[in-house]
C-alpha cells in the first residue's frame, strides 16, 4: 500500500479542522420520540466551563434519542471559528423566533443589539428558559453602556441584578468557598424529592464549586 502523499494528508487535516471549527449553527434533527415538531436551541458562550463541549453533547443525545430539533449556537471570534473569549458575536440568535425552549450557558457577553434581541424578545414572549451556571451573569454591557440592552448587565442597578436576577432568580454574587479548589455535593432539598425534574436522582457530585447568593428573585424553587 503506497503512503499518502504528505501534501494531501495536509490538505486532508485542514479541511477536517475547518469542519470542525468553522462558525454555523450546529443543528441535529431529531426523527421521533417525544419531542418531535419541538425545537431547542441552545447557546453555548463562556470561556471556563466548556459549553461548546457539552452543550452539542446534550443536544446530540436529545434529537437522536427524544426527538427534538436542537439548534447549537457558538461564540465567533474574528478569525470565524468557535471561540469561548468571543465577548460580542454569536451569530444565529435568529433561531429563537421560532423555539420552544432556550437553554443558555453565557458568560459576560456584550452582543450588539441586533442579536441581543433575539434573545430578549423570546424572554418576553414567555419562551422557556433554562439558564445553567453563568447564566447566571449573563450580559455585561462595559463598552456600550448606552445600549438599549445595558440594563440587563449582570450588575445592574436600574433593572435589579441584570438578566440573571430578573429572569432566572439571582445573578452573580460570589464564588462559595475556595474558588477553584472546592467541588460540590448536592442533595435533594426538603420536600423536593417528588419533583418530576429530580426523578430517579439520589445525589449530585460536581469537580467545581458553587455560587453564593442573596436572596432568590420571584417565586423560585430550591429542588437541590
Amino acid at each position: 500500500m503506497k503512503p499518502v502523499h504528505p501534501v494531501l494528508a495536509t490538505v486532508a487535516a485542514l479541511l477536517l479542522f475547518s469542519f470542525f471549527t468553522q462558525a454555523g449553527p450546529l443543528v441535529y434533527q431529531g426523527d421521533a420520540g417525544p419531542g418531535k415538531g419541538k425545537h431547542l436551541v441552545f447557546i453555548a458562550s463562556d470561556h471556563e466551563y466548556r459549553s461548546e463541549e457539552t452543550l452539542p453533547a446534550l443536544a446530540r443525545i436529545l434529537a437522536k434519542h427524544h426527538g427534538f430539533k436542537c439548534t447549537v449556537l457558538f461564540a465567533i471570534g474574528e478569525d470565524g471559528t468557535i471561540d469561548p473569549n468571543a465577548r460580542t458575536n454569536i451569530p444565529g440568535l435568529e433561531a429563537l423566533d421560532d423555539a420552544d425552549m432556550m437553554v443558555i450557558a453565557t458568560r459576560m457577553r456584550e452582543l450588539p443589539d441586533e442579536q441581543m434581541k433575539h434573545i430578549i424578545d423570546y424572554t418576553n414572549r414567555g419562551g422557556p428558559v433554562a439558564g445553567l451556571r453563568t447564566a447566571t451573569h449573563p450580559f455585561q454591557y462595559a463598552a456600550d453602556t448606552e445600549s438599549d440592552y445595558a440594563k440587563y448587565t449582570f450588575n445592574s442597578k436600574d433593572f435589579d441584578g441584570g438578566y440573571g436576577r430578573q429572569v432566572l432568580g439571582e445573578t452573580w454574587v460570589n464564588h462559595h468557598g475556595h474558588h477553584g479548589h472546592e467541588s460540590t455535593r448536592g442533595v435533594a432539598a426538603d420536600g423536593a424529592a417528588d419533583h418530576p425534574v429530580l426523578r430517579g436522582v439520589e445525589d449530585v457530585w460536581g469537580p467545581t464549586d458553587v455560587y453564593g447568593i442573596t436572596t432568590l428573585t420571584g417565586d423560585a424553587q430550591a429542588l437541590l
